[in-house]
């Protein structure tokens, strides 16, 4: 017997929906407000967009922030999978508690205490040794940092499932260990390799708290050009600009749903097929 919704989960369903996405449509529609003031509806117009495009230190801010996060994700990257497979595939390890802690502290550290501490650290070694710098620099070496944690807990949860069989059985057969884990392991866990990156990569591009602490005069990110343009009020070039990246992530994720549920049908396709 099929079960019908009742109309409280409905209703519910509804409410919770709007909730999330009802802010994003206003905001989209006072994107094209004439007036300059949010209160105030002057007709229809794509003059802020315009304004957008023409912004430097909006555009600038933006192409610091892609690419602090295209470079900090990709370190958080290396160093945590490196951190991952030792804690995965050497469980008895002089030290390996300690790592594990490191590893987790960032996933439960307020951001404000993450930036003074490495704020205190950059002017520590400027002074000491001369570098580095703040600026761009330090933006992606505080991002690496706290990104290294969640790209580790991701690929040591994958890699920890990973049949090790493979890749002995690769070893059987003449590869070198690091062969058979570049051509056996490194195949199984390429989605969360790919997962992981695409989440440091959020994570940096929308910090704002450490980018503060640790960003010099001449190296302002996305996030903290938004903030101060916020804070004397809202902006409607602003408004443009968020209502880009939504509808930007908004096509990304319809995008990659597709190709989920495309890969999916294939491969029950090619199974249906083997079955036969």
């Amino acid at each position: 017997m099929e079960r019908r919704a009742s109309p409280f989960l409905i209703t519910v369903l509804c409410l919770g929906i709007a909730f999330l996405y009802l802010p994003m449509v206003v905001l989209i529609g006072y994107s094209f407000n004439a007036s300059a003031l949010s209160s105030v509806w002057g007709g229809f117009s794509t003059q802020w967009y315009v304004e957008l495009v023409h912004n430097r230190q909006i555009l600038n801010a933006a192409a610091l922030s892609l690419e602090v996060a295209a470079l900090a994700s990709t370190g958080a990257l290396v160093l945590g999978t490196l951190a991952a497979v030792a804690l995965v595939r050497f469980p008895v390890f002089r030290g390996r508690l300690l790592l594990s802690g490191m590893v987790n502290a960032p996933l439960v550290m307020p951001e404000i205490i993450t930036g003074i501490t490495q704020l205190l650290l950059f002017v520590s070694m400027l002074q000491l040794i001369g570098w580095p710098a703040r600026g761009m620099t330090t933006i992606i070496l505080s991002h690496v940092a706290f990104c290294s944690a969640y790209v580790t807990v991701t690929v040591q949860s994958r890699l920890a499932s990973a049949d090790r069989s493979l890749e002995e059985a690769a070893m059987d057969l003449g590869a070198t260990p690091f062969q058979a884990f570049v051509d056996v392991t490194l195949p199984i866990i390429a989605p969360a390799l790919v997962s992981s990156w695409l989440l440091s990569f959020t994570l940096s591009l929308d910090d704002l708290v450490i980018s503060s602490f640790v960003s010099g005069p001449r190296s302002s990110t996305l996030p903290m050009v938004i903030y101060s343009k916020v804070k004397l009020g809202v902006s409607p070039d602003i408004n443009a600009l968020a209502s880009l990246i939504i509808t930007l992530v908004g096509a990304c994720v319809l995008l990659a749903g597709y190709l989920v549920r495309r890969a999916e049908r294939q491969r029950l396709a090619e199974a249906r097929l083997a079955a036969s």
